[in-house]
């Protein structure tokens, strides 16, 4: 019995070091064509910049506090929860069909690789790029100023402030939450986010991605 369960246990940890070796590998083999990729974009006026300073300050408090400093991963901050921008980015770019579970450990792999072969401006890039944003007027949009477009007929840098909030909003459920201003259950999510943002309100918790700190009762 004690051979059978040291046996399974270095299975399991030969398995998860091939996992990660592999996460881990993988961003190195795709960094040139994904810098490649970002830097287009951010030249062409795609990337990061389209949200300007004040609103890009609005899409990292909700999505990734801490963006700006951690290396991929984050299992602290207030309203983090268990996806970075790096990794959420990851599951898109690194798997042609991303299944929670044991992939969970190569695609953090695959995104503590890419914060050290890709700068944040790409990452973020590559990231608003690839969003899933759910179904807007005709088709499932793919992309933050894709949808801006598709939805309120604009991109982001000339969307009002609701309009920018609600694109942020869906981003926690795209295939549950309305596009339009006046779905009840986005309007709920926009309202939570204004509160955070204006910092009268803060995260329960690591785990609190859908700001119930920010509810209106508290």
């Amino acid at each position: 019995m004690r051979r059978t369960l040291l046996l399974l246990i270095l299975v399991a940890v030969a398995t998860f070091g091939w996992l990660a070796g592999k996460g881990w590998r993988d961003a190195r083999l795709d960094a040139a064509d994904l810098s490649a990729r970002a830097n287009e974009l951010i030249s062409n006026g795609k990337g990061w910049r389209m949200l300007g300073p004040v609103r890009r300050k609005w899409i990292l408090a909700v999505e990734d506090p801490f963006f700006e400093t951690h290396e991929g991963v984050d299992f602290t901050t207030p309203g983090a929860g268990i996806t970075t921008i790096t990794q959420s980015l990851a599951k898109r770019v690194a798997f042609e069909e991303f299944r929670p579970g044991i992939a969970k450990l190569r695609q953090t792999a695959y995104a503590m690789s890419l914060e050290r072969v890709l700068n944040k401006e790409q990452i973020l890039a590559l990231w608003l790029d690839t969003l899933e944003m759910g179904r807007g007027t005709q088709r499932w949009m793919i992309g933050f100023e894709a949808a801006s477009i598709d939805v309120f007929g604009a991109p982001p840098t000339r969307i009002t402030d609701d309009e920018f909030l609600t694109l942020v909003a869906v981003l926690i459920a795209p295939g549950r939450l309305g596009m339009k201003l006046d779905d009840p259950e986005t309007a709920v999510r926009v309202a939570r986010i204004k509160r955070l943002i204006a910092g009268e309100c803060a995260p329960l918790d690591h785990s609190d991605v859908w700001l119930d700190g920010c509810s209106q009762a508290s």
